[in-house]
């Protein structure tokens, strides 16, 4: 290959890297920011244009990345599924424990997918880390050979994918404990009005107090989970991290 094809092979490569901070923003931030202000915004359809527009964000940013990487985007099918759930109660005025059911469900249905994933010939954890993009497959690879540790990588893949759906199941019990004291019943003799602007703000309170009491504890769990399939990588291969992953 001459180094013309290199430099374009690498240039393709680069362009396939996903900006986290952009998947952030337009999976999650921004639908949870429309459905939380948009809807008072908007007239008498406040509530449906701003499902609307919620779901736009998400939709539009996984296609955009499907044509771009050719790659099925997990985050934006995450905030779909999160606008619907969430955006959808909001829309026919649902309250209290429907709210605490959804925040609760959809990590558990994820850390069941999770769980499943384990027992394919792909874990979770590979998809997300076992890459050309992050890491350098074939010196890995070569190393386990090397050493006949190919079988105790796939055991570690597996260990490290079942800690990650034990963290997505965690999430899910502390959804729900938080969507409990969060969500209470709203007076119906209120006006419709006044009502979903409780409703707007027991919302928000919930994502706010989300990033400390489910966000924080769930990172540091996950900053373990790495630690342990990176020092199980360098047990296995002999290698130093800086000879496994892509620095640039």
């Amino acid at each position: 290959m001459t180094d013309s094809q290199n430099a374009s092979t690498k240039a393709q490569q680069t362009k396939k890297k996903e900006n986290p901070l952009l998947s952030l923003m337009f999976n999650i931030i921004l639908p949870v920011v429309a459905l939380q202000n948009l809807s008072k915004h908007l007239g008498e359809n406040g509530p449906l244009w701003a499902l609307l527009i919620g779901l736009s964000l998400p939709i539009g940013y996984g296609a955009y990345d499907y044509i771009t990487r050719r790659e099925k985007n997990l985050m934006s099918l995450i905030g779909i599924v999160s606008v619907v759930f969430t955006g959808g109660l909001a829309l026919v005025q649902a309250e209290g424990i429907w709210f605490a059911l959804v925040e609760m469900g959809l990590p558990m249905i994820f850390g069941i997918a999770v769980l499943i994933s384990a027992f394919t010939s792909t874990p979770f954890i590979a998809k997300m880390t076992y890459n050309d993009v992050f890491m350098h497959i074939d010196r890995v690879e070569d190393a386990l050979k090397a050493k006949g540790n190919l079988d105790q990588f796939k055991k570690l893949l597996r260990t490290s994918t079942l800690f990650l759906s034990s963290s997505f199941f965690l999430s899910a019990v502390l959804n729900f404990a938080l969507a409990i004291v969060i969500f209470v019943p709203i007076d119906a003799g209120l006006a419709d009005a006044q009502r979903a602007d409780i409703l707007n703000e027991q919302i928000a309170e919930m994502r706010y107090k989300s990033v400390f009491v489910i966000m924080l504890p769930l990172m540091v769990f996950s900053m373990g989970i790495m630690w342990h399939l990176f020092s199980g990588i360098k047990k296995l291969t002999g290698l130093d991290l800086e000879q496994v992953i892509k620095t640039n």
